[in-house]
């Protein structure tokens, strides 16, 4: 049994703050202002000038990519090509990988104003296969050496490119599937451990993982699974099939599916091919891509839905919402069910019809906060292709006030996965009126976050009978000025009431994860 003393912010719904927390055998017996005379002698923390609150959840990211790119090379803090292609070099004097994978390349974070070439990356690795994503994680730069690596008809894709060696939208897609498959199953797993590790360091205590990229049989979402149901520290795992298929989930007893790749309803404003109803404001002649007919999505909508699984769709643009929104309403109209959660993420560019009927159907936003400062994404870059449209932006204030449920991801690898950074982000929005409270914020990644996947019962809000997933963080963010909250840090992870513990054997994980009936 532990007693905690101090600010304790439940994140419940009303908005309350206790003076103490009972927890004992991983659950919570009591929060409140006083403490019962049963309890008084239990053993005590006094948090002093830290908060308790809920372990927070990060609810889109792609978990295998983010673990991948987190062991390989990051580029992201580059300031020009020449500390680009150093960055590339140093990695193969230290590194014997076979191929190069890297994750970061941004056009607007560097002194060059333009992405790394073909011919950067030759120059810089002409002996090894090099493969950067770009930091919106939809599309990738490659040398010569992988391009001569890759099957020909890749070169009748659309978004092929092998002068200037950038891939996107479809031939992106191929060439990260064809990647995935040389990764080794040990390698992979240890990659998982380390970024489950790094997640647990910024209070993450649950995610909602987005796979399906490609590996052969679907073996990320395997991993996933197994990884989900094997580890032994308390940390839950979500997981989305991203696939087009819903009979493909429904064997595998997954109660959920959606998120990018296949189940993309467009690109991105880093590639200019978010779909949008008006041209971009730099070329009148492009309106981005949407990847599917109406009819095919609303097809998929309705056959997913009636098998009564949860769906999530990437929609960036304001042209991909609309059709995520109408497709989400026809299954509903198809098959009426009053609990779906069905979601759709990031809804960057929302439409004003489209947050109304959102708020009538019940359809929540899982968004990223962190896109509204984002470095490698700036806002100047956004004007310059949306113009005055930048402006509607992630309304976040809007939505909140229109009952719609949004909670928070990172979408990593794309950016890190950081809440602290998201609840800054989301108190501080470019368009001022549209930044949340600080309660608000907390509740992204914590109690909206927990709804979003069904898990309000147990997780999200510190109550009692509710399971002690908790994080204490060095200072009471409510009381702070919304400009500051980068000051927070995470000074521990509890789950389960116990401190989390890192580094766990692969052999153990797979032997639970194969037994375990663990919920994913």
């Amino acid at each position: 049994m532990q007693i905690y003393e101090g600010t304790i912010i439940a994140c419940d719904g009303a908005n309350r703050v206790h003076r103490f927390l009972v927890e004992d055998r991983g659950k919570i017996l009591h929060v409140g202002n006083g403490l019962p005379e049963v309890w008084r002698e239990a053993p005590r923390e006094v948090l002093g000038e830290c908060a308790l609150l809920p372990s927070f959840v990060d609810t889109h990211l792609h978990f295998a990519s983010h673990a991948l790119f987190s062991a390989g090379l990051d580029v992201r803090t580059a300031r020009s090509i020449e500390e680009m292609t150093e960055k590339i070099r140093a990695f193969i004097r230290e590194r014997n990988d076979p191929i190069v994978m890297g994750f970061g390349a941004s056009a607007h974070a560097i002194r060059e104003r333009r992405l790394i070439s073909r011919d950067d990356l030759d120059r810089a690795c002409p002996e090894r296969p090099v493969f950067i994503v770009k930091y919106d994680g939809h599309a990738c730069i490659v040398n010569g050496k992988l391009i001569a690596l890759l099957p020909r008809r890749f070169r009748s894709l659309r978004g092929w490119h092998d002068g200037t060696g950038e891939m996107n939208q479809e031939a992106f897609f191929k060439v990260t599937d064809f990647l995935t498959k040389k990764v080794s199953l040990p390698k992979t797993l240890r990659n998982m451990i380390g970024a489950v590790d790094a997640l647990a360091a910024a209070g993450i205590g649950m995610m909602h993982t987005a796979s399906g990229v490609g590996f052969p049989l679907d073996l990320d979402v395997t991993l996933e699974a197994l990884l989900g149901r094997g580890l032994a520290n308390g940390f839950q795992t979500r997981l989305f099939f991203q696939t087009m298929d819903p009979e493909k989930v429904r064997r595998r007893k997954l109660p959920r599916l959606g998120g990018c790749f296949a189940t993309a309803l467009d690109g991105c404003f880093g590639s200019a091919d978010a779909a949008l109803l008006l041209p971009y404001a730099d070329n009148p002649a492009n309106r981005g891509i949407l990847y599917y007919r109406d009819e095919e999505v609303i097809h998929f909508t309705k056959a997913a839905n009636r098998l009564g699984l949860q769906i999530e769709m990437h929609a960036i643009g304001d042209a991909a919402f609309v059709q995520a929104v109408r497709a989400i309403e026809a299954a509903l109209e198809d098959c009426p069910r009053k609990d779906h959660r069905h979601g759709i993420i990031h809804a960057c560019l929302p439409t004003d019809t489209g947050l109304e009927k959102c708020a009538e159907l019940g359809i929540q936003i899982p968004l990223q906060p962190a896109y509204l400062r984002w470095d490698l994404e700036p806002l100047g870059y956004l004007e310059t292709i949306l113009g005055d449209r930048t402006e509607r932006i992630s309304p976040l204030r809007r939505m909140a006030d229109m009952g719609i449920v949004m909670s928070g991801g990172s979408d990593a690898p794309c950016t890190l996965p950081d809440p602290i950074a998201g609840i800054h982000a989301a108190c501080n929005h470019f368009v001022p009126e549209q930044s949340l409270t600080v309660q608000e914020a907390l509740n992204l990644f914590t109690a909206n976050a927990a709804w979003t996947s069904f898990d309000e019962a147990e997780r999200g809000s510190l109550e009692a009978g509710k399971v002690a997933d908790m994080v204490i963080l060095n200072r009471n963010p409510l009381a702070m000025k919304p400009a500051d909250l980068l000051d927070l840090k995470v000074e521990k992870l509890l789950l389960q009431g116990k401190p989390y513990s890192k580094g766990q054997g692969i052999l153990r994980l797979l032997a639970k994860g194969l037994l375990a009936g663990e919920r994913i």
